[in-house]
């Protein structure tokens, strides 16, 4: 097992962390949430500037961070990027995607079939290709969780393009997946939100509407938070979840309801 100068008694102590998209809001609050419980945690993205940013808080906090430029999208890269880190850990135990997929939202009936299409291509190829590409390790080591983000739900609304029948489509992939590797005692998991006001640009078009539509959709006070999702995070990846395989997380505060 791994030292990485974390608390001994984290819940994540001595695991090897994937997290792609790491540059980001949503993979950097996740990252920093596996440091703190004692993952040595491996950023994966596109812009080196950012992730060395989530890397620096990580290392600056007591944590492990280490970074790498990958496309997520690129089956060479994704598979250097793991057994390179394998070769330097000796196991991969979580595996966690969060990039964009480079969705155009807008009406079916004003949207090209290339942007309709492109959402739906890049969530199924990505989450096909890093789950393979960890689901190797986690094989041989009969463990490992994979976490996906997003999720599904039998809502949508208008105007979201090819976006929202990706995310059906991955959900699809996971259940696959969670049935066949589960033989090998890998879980596999959808943390659901139901939109997260804080990713939200301050400059965005219409973002005042947005964070009311997200906001009037809970049945909570409140809506889910990156501190939620790096608790939640946390939490399915550990032991303590370790019934838990083949299903979502649903932290969207009740704008989601389940099926």
């Amino acid at each position: 097992m791994l030292d990485n100068g974390a608390p001994g008694n984290g819940l994540l102590q001595g695991r090897t962390a994937l997290v792609y998209g790491g540059g980001g809001a949503i993979g950097g609050a996740v990252a920093r949430a596996f440091a703190e419980e004692g993952a040595a945690v491996f950023l994966a993205g596109r812009t080196e500037s950012r992730l060395e940013k989530v890397a620096r808080d990580i290392q600056e906090a007591g944590g492990r961070a280490e970074i790498a430029v990958v496309d997520a999208l690129d089956e060479a890269q994704v598979g250097t990027f793991v057994d390179q880190v394998a070769r330097k850990t000796r196991r991969i135990d979580i595996s966690f995607n969060l990039i964009s997929y480079g969705d155009v939202q807008q009406p079916l009936m004003e949207i090209s079939p290339e942007d309709f299409s492109q959402p739906t291509n890049n969530a199924t190829r990505t989450h096909f290709l890093t789950t393979r590409a960890a689901a190797r390790y986690m094989i041989k080591q009969r463990s490992g969780v994979v976490l996906m983000f997003g999720g599904s739900g039998p809502q949508t609304l208008p105007g979201l393009g090819g976006f929202k029948i990706a995310l059906d489509a991955m959900e699809g992939q996971r259940r696959q997946w969670a049935l066949e590797l589960g033989k090998h005692g890998i879980r596999v998991v959808t943390i659901v939100t139901g939109g997260i006001v804080e990713t939200i640009p301050w400059q965005a078009e219409g973002r005042d509407a947005i964070v009311q539509e997200i906001s009037h959709a809970a049945h909570l006070n409140r809506t889910a938070t990156l501190e939620d999702v790096g608790n939640v995070a946390v939490f399915v990846a550990s032991d303590r979840a370790g019934a838990i395989t083949d299903a979502t997380v649903n932290i969207s505060g009740g704008a989601i309801v389940d099926y």
